[in-house]
């Protein structure tokens, strides 16, 4: 399934690259600090056992693996996957203390991981981001051990009008928030228009369904301003 605004020849990768080095500053503004909520409530969701191994996909600075090492131990490993290589160069920075991280400049359509060698897949705000959505999937499914989960976390599709409206309005005030933090408001303005053309819940879960994922769920948050899908491989 091809993404039309992802596939404009530099687009996204332009967009990374204007706002990788205050990528967790806009992220705390843009969602006034809910977005770390919302990736321990996926954290709690998966509930992750010691001695695995995940593989964070759109990984950006690499909270999620941070969060996964906290919870977990030193045993674990974790290939923090990324197709922008400023947003890796932050990451290594930020989590130098953590020495079982393996940072891999790759898109989320091919993985330089072997097939059916991790535990866990994440993917955090970047799914929107892809190219194809098929060819992702395929690749979360065929990096994953049997038994692996996949775990998706994403702007969603809000159910209540009256939330949506208000959302929809705060949204505007997004691109302006980019200009005064970043000196940019075009890279804010493509990705407020992203989430507002992705896929919803239920057509996710068809995705995932297609692609050989099993037990496939998810839970709103926020009141749907984002949603946490999980499936299985088996």
């Amino acid at each position: 399934m091809q993404q039309y605004l992802q596939n404009k020849k530099g687009l996204v990768q332009n967009v990374f690259d204007n706002v990788y080095d205050k990528y967790d500053l806009m992220n705390d503004f843009m969602s006034l600090g809910i977005h770390r909520i919302w990736k321990r409530n996926l954290m709690s969701w998966m509930n992750p056992s010691k001695d695995k191994i995940l593989v964070d996909v759109a990984c950006g600075t690499g909270d999620l693996g941070k969060l996964f090492l906290d919870l977990t131990d030193e045993n674990c490993k974790i290939y923090c996957v990324d197709p922008n290589s400023g947003m890796i160069s932050k990451g290594k920075e930020k989590l130098k203390t953590y020495k079982n991280i393996d940072w891999l400049i790759a898109p989320a359509e091919k993985l330089p991981i072997k097939d059916s060698s991790c535990d866990y897949y994440t993917i955090s705000f970047g799914l929107r981001n892809t190219k194809n959505l098929h060819k992702t999937l395929a690749e979360a499914h065929r990096v994953l051990k049997p038994g692996g989960r996949f775990l998706c976390l994403e702007f969603s599709k809000i159910q209540n009008s009256n939330l949506d409206f208000i959302y929809k309005n705060y949204s505007k005030l997004i691109p302006l928030v980019g200009k005064a933090v970043i000196g940019k408001k075009e890279p804010y303005e493509y990705l407020v228009k992203s989430i507002e053309e992705f896929i919803n819940q239920e057509e996710l879960i068809d995705l995932m369904k297609r692609n050989n994922f099993i037990n496939c769920s998810y839970r709103n948050l926020s009141g749907g301003i984002v949603a946490i899908h999980s499936g299985w491989k088996v």
